[in-house]
């Protein structure tokens, strides 16, 4: 009698756990990959390596030469500050960025506007160099990317903004940043919402495949949103844990009283 018990008791541990079960095939990335597949994906693979500069990003531009006096023009100067509400000045200054407009382009000092929007991050150091070179003697020009950031939500370990510093963020640099997907985020549903000219644009991108390299949404871009999808499991468990542990309650409950009335 014992053993019938005991087995009904595992029957319905069983049953109860079902419906929170993942299997590993459903949280592995990248099942196709192998050595075929990934000779097909280097042909259409293109790789990312900076940011290209749009509307609304916020540049610093710090220009250098020899003749440290004649590039003072040419830079903004760095700024001290009181925090609102306080009388105690900033004593570290901070140095002060472009903002580009919706022209896609920064005002220089003497210079003037200069177009820097759909360039990358080189390529605009290259352009700004060259205007200056009709008045500075080898000039240096530095460009870099002030907040980029994109945001990953859902079903990962550690959602919120994760920044770009090193030129390009992959999806999955996002997802690691982010403390990689939970057991219920689903792998083969990750959403990538992007502003593209003042329109959005969004793609469903699967883990599971190999191809995930070839996507456009493979390298994120700044302001990009990421959203891990729940699974099955996560909404059965989100919607009947209660209603699971009552009924286990009450047949593990019944289980007793039957062992009981039998002996």
């Amino acid at each position: 009698m014992h053993r019938h018990y005991f087995s009904f008791i595992a029957l319905l541990l069983v049953l109860f756990c079902a419906p929170s079960c993942v299997t590993q095939k459903q949280m592995t990335y990248l099942q196709d990959a192998d050595s075929a597949m990934m000779d097909s994906i280097n042909a259409h693979y293109k790789s990312q390596s900076e940011l290209t500069i749009r509307q609304g990003d916020a540049l610093t531009i710090f220009v250098s030469a020899l003749d440290q006096e004649a590039v003072v023009p040419y830079n903004l100067p760095a700024v001290t500050f009181a925090a609102p509400g306080s009388t105690s000045v900033q004593t570290t200054p901070m140095l002060q960025y472009y903002t580009v407009d919706e022209a896609g382009e920064i005002t220089f000092p003497v210079l003037g506007k200069i177009h820097v929007e759909g360039l990358k991050r080189t390529e605009a150091e290259e352009l700004i160099k060259s205007r200056l070179s009709q008045q500075v003697m080898d000039p240096i020009v530095q460009v870099n990317f002030i907040g980029a950031k994109i945001s990953v939500l859902g079903e990962v370990n550690r959602p919120g903004s994760v920044a770009i510093t090193h030129g390009r963020l992959t999806i999955l640099d996002a997802l690691a940043s982010a403390g990689d997907l939970t057991p219920y985020g689903r792998r083969d549903n990750v959403l990538v919402s992007r502003e593209v000219n003042g329109k959005l644009e969004v793609a469903r991108l699967n883990l599971r495949k190999a191809d995930l390299y070839t996507s456009p949404y493979f390298y994120l871009q700044q302001n990009d949103v990421v959203y891990v999808s729940p699974n099955k499991v996560r909404a059965v468990n989100s919607a009947n844990t209660g209603l699971w542990l009552s009924i286990l309650s009450t047949a593990l409950s019944a289980a007793t009283v039957i062992v009981t009335v039998v002996k």
